[in-house]
């Protein structure tokens, strides 16, 4: 097919999708070789395109008359996906996870594929989804809590067990025909589905769950968990209540009190054309009568901690982890985590009593790495307005605070053999020792600045990081003296200018910043 029509067919699909049609006609596009190319650069970009799969192939092998071939044998219905080879990685909690590793040829109709179904769904994705979506990540899920759930009472927490490996098929295959109406398409994505995996050489068959390892597998994911997205869209529609939560009656009551007070003056500047002594001290005295019901004001919340009247459900999903907060009683999210737990049911997936629960924001959770919870305070701040005139304003209640756990740093640092950061004890790094100096200070440099700008929306999170930056240091400085066979103090003062910078010389001895 042509590049042109094929760029003009999928520049429909959206449309088409929005619309709610089922499309057809798609497989004809895994004709044009600018999709594959585009694949095949794409692959090409990822770090693990020269890990081999179970035929021992490489992309770094892989010609253009391979790719002929294969897209012949997908075009001609002759392609039959491999197994994935099986390897175990380490979790960060010292368990090992399984990851499937596709051949070179199952990546590149997978990123095809994944080509193709994108341009379907994205446009029909939910704007509460985040997970493995352009131009969405973690941090985008984490910036609308941040904003937009101020005031939440409560957190669910709901954990599906398993939820990669026991995606159901026929229920997968069965969401994709909703939009999808190419039998061909559908059957390629079911091979895949079916593959199997390969674990020192023995062949196990995949009866639930998506590829492991695959390209394509997270976007079947979101569609998977789209019905979630829709199911939640609905609820919080048809059950949040209210416009806004009523005021406290004591914020009301001392508010009244302070207007009085304040007409009192009014009428008194109003009355009379020069103010008498005795008309200047009762403006006084109502004036200080004014701070001190103001100030007693700013002690108590200004709305109402719970309206029977108000209601709001809160949503954000990045993959498999979700997160409701709920802005009412607790009853309302005992009912939202069963109608939940239900819903998945019909997904056939199981939810963790272990894991799931219902947590009052104040005490928080953690969601993507991050410990969340809500953060009353009465502290009253200095604000101008548009005309340049200063007033006091206190802090809004049920402010969403992002910190970063203490169990993150402890596991960073034992991961990368820093040190203990409880005691703010580096330890140097043996490993590291036949490296050059700079290069030890890039390893350092890149670790500790991935890490740093993941919890960048953190509150204060200079503060919060001081002891890692710390022992992180102190462990640079550790390796770098034993390296040297030198001391602390020594290598402290080689590496650090006037100004209190810290630097290492690169090979052309040029000074690189640490």
């Amino acid at each position: 097919m042509q590049t042109a029509i094929v760029m003009k067919r999928l520049d429909t699909l959206p449309k088409l999708s929005k619309a709610g049609k089922s499309i057809n006609g798609l497989f004809r596009l895994m004709t044009c070789r600018d999709l594959w190319k585009a694949a095949y650069e794409k692959v090409a970009q990822n770090s693990g395109s020269l890990t081999p799969g179970i035929d021992g192939d490489t992309l770094d092998g892989f010609s253009l008359d391979k790719l002929e071939a294969l897209i012949s044998e997908v075009v001609e219905g002759r392609y039959r996906p491999n197994p994935v080879r099986r390897v175990y990685i380490p979790k960060s909690n010292g368990k090992l996870r399984p990851l499937g590793i596709p051949s070179i040829r199952d990546r590149l109709v997978q990123e095809t594929l994944r080509t193709i179904l994108e341009t379907i769904y994205e446009p029909i994705f939910s704007n509460h989804s985040h997970g493995f979506r352009p131009n969405r990540s973690c941090h985008t899920a984490l910036e609308h809590i941040q904003k937009v759930w101020r005031g939440t009472k409560w957190f669910v927490e709901v954990d599906i067990v398993g939820y990669f490996d026991n995606i159901d098929h026929d229920i997968l295959v069965n969401l994709l025909r909703k939009r999808i109406a190419d039998k061909k398409i559908i059957d390629l994505i079911r091979r895949f589905l079916e593959a199997g995996y390969l674990e020192n050489w023995r062949f196990s068959r995949t009866y639930s769950g998506t590829p492991q390892g695959g390209i394509v597998s997270p976007i079947l994911a979101n569609i998977y968990l789209h019905e979630l997205d829709l199911f939640m869209e609905t609820w919080m529609e048809a059950k949040n209540k209210g416009v806004k939560r009523r005021r406290e009656q004591e914020w009301n009551r001392l508010s009244k009190l302070i207007n009085y007070r304040q007409m009192q003056i009014r009428r008194i500047v109003r009355s009379e054309e020069s103010l008498s002594v005795g008309d200047q001290g009762r403006i006084a005295a109502l004036k200080q009568d004014i701070k001190v019901l103001d100030k007693a004001r700013k002690s108590v919340p200004a709305l109402a901690s719970q309206d029977p009247d108000y209601r709001r459900f809160r949503y954000v999903r990045y993959a498999d982890d979700f997160l409701i907060g709920v802005i009412g009683s607790k009853d309302d999210a005992r009912r939202m985590m069963d109608a939940v737990r239900q819903f998945l049911g019909n997904l056939k997936l199981n939810v963790s009593e272990e894991k799931s629960g219902i947590r009052h924001a104040s005490d928080g959770v953690e969601f993507l790495g991050y410990d969340i919870h809500t953060w009353n305070s009465n502290q009253v701040r200095s604000v101008r307005d548009t005309l340049g005139r200063n007033y006091t304003k206190r802090n809004p209640d049920g402010l969403i605070t992002l910190n970063v756990p203490r169990t993150k740093i402890r596991q960073f640092c034992q991961r990368h053999g820093y040190g203990y950061p409880d005691t703010r004890w580096g330890i140097d790094r043996p490993a590291l020792i036949n490296s050059s100096e700079y290069e030890i200070a890039s390893q350092f440099n890149a670790e500790y600045r991935g890490f740093v700008q993941y919890y960048a929306l953190c509150v204060n999170v200079k503060a919060q990081l001081r002891s890692l930056q710390f022992v992180v240091q102190t462990s640079l400085l550790k390796t770098l003296a034993n390296k040297r066979h030198s001391s602390l103090a020594k290598v402290l003062t080689s590496v650090r200018n006037r100004d209190g910078e810290w630097y290492v010389a690169s090979r052309d001895l040029e000074h690189n910043p640490i």
